[in-house]
């Protein structure tokens, strides 16, 4: 471990802005040094709460976490705000930039905003989004909010990476149809039924009980509908309540550390297939040689079976005979 990356974790783990800058920045262009320093800082992590706020875009969902971001810095606590937005096709950062949308916390030094962008990675979430996730846990915060960029039938990650997942619907938007396609009733701990004062917000929470009524429940956990009116900061406090009834639950269950080791497990798994990925290609000759196998395999010279043994070998790893 250098000096240089050991005062750089220092400084993270201080809360020093500028650092946890810097290092999400470094975790998103897959630097060396984002490894080391993630080495160094994963021994202080595994205190923070991670809540993910998914739906359809137009559910509110930035207002949403604005205002719950709001409520826990009112009582001293810690917040980091991971905001997932689509990627730009021309300087492949985020477009949406939520750090605009809540720009009333850019003052408050006991929150961190970061917008991040897809950069075309399904799954609602950018690549990194667990890592700055650790990042965060690391530097201190005690609440990390993580808004994906919106919710559809592939693109339910959030549930993977979240100590709980909250969904957001609204009425007059058909929700009850493409929730139902989206598979987001099993994924849900906690449903908040956001813009409730328009028109059709009684008959659609109607449906979500009815639907939700034949969800099994987990652990005993039954999710619940809230009613919100985010944009008035209306139901913010009794959402943040159910949060933290779903947490004790979540943690006397023994459910948490279920999911925290189903998680790890996903994580390390996709950490070897890109070593090992890695690996493979550097002894191969890297993309060219790819390159060239595959035009092989196209023109049927090479079946892909042989192909793949060859780059494995190349690599001084053992294919199969």
């Amino acid at each position: 471990m250098s000096q240089s990356t050991e005062n750089w974790a220092e400084r993270v783990c201080l809360g020093d802005v500028r650092a946890i800058a810097r290092a999400i920045t470094a975790i998103e262009n897959h630097e060396a040094a984002a490894e080391e320093l993630l080495r160094r800082l994963f021994p202080r992590t595994g205190k923070a709460y991670l809540t993910g706020v998914t739906g359809a875009p137009g559910t509110g969902k930035s207002t949403l976490v604005d205002r719950l971001a709001a409520h826990y810095r009112a009582k001293q606590e810690q917040v980091g705000v991971i905001a997932v937005d689509p990627t730009s096709p021309y300087s492949g950062g985020a477009i949406l930039g939520d750090r605009i949308r809540m720009q009333g916390h850019a003052s408050d030094s006991g929150m961190f905003i970061r917008s991040m962008a897809t950069r075309g990675f399904l799954g609602g979430l950018a690549r990194a989004t667990a890592e700055v996730s650790l990042l965060l846990d690391a530097a201190g915060k005690q609440q990390v909010l993580i808004e994906t960029v919106g919710v559809g039938q592939d693109e339910i990650d959030i549930v993977r990476l979240a100590d709980c997942v909250v969904v957001m619907l609204v009425p007059g938007m058909g929700d009850d149809i493409q929730n139902m396609k989206a598979g987001l009733m099993e994924i849900g701990d906690i449903f908040v039924l956001n813009k409730a004062d328009r028109e059709g917000a009684d008959r659609l929470e109607q449906q979500l009980n009815a639907m939700l009524s034949l969800v099994m429940p987990r652990d005993g956990w039954h999710p619940p509908v809230v009613r919100t009116v985010a944009s008035e900061n209306k139901g913010i406090d009794a959402l943040a309540e159910t949060i933290g009834r779903f947490g004790k639950h979540f943690e006397s269950s023994g459910e948490r550390k279920r999911k925290h080791v189903e998680h790890w497990k996903e994580r390390l798994i996709e950490l070897l297939e890109s070593r090992l990925l890695q690996r493979a290609l550097g002894g191969a000759g890297g993309e060219g040689r790819l390159a060239e196998l595959a035009e092989e395999v196209a023109e049927r010279k090479k079946d892909p079976f042989s192909a793949v043994n060859e780059i494995l070998k190349s690599s001084g790893l053992n294919g199969m005979t």
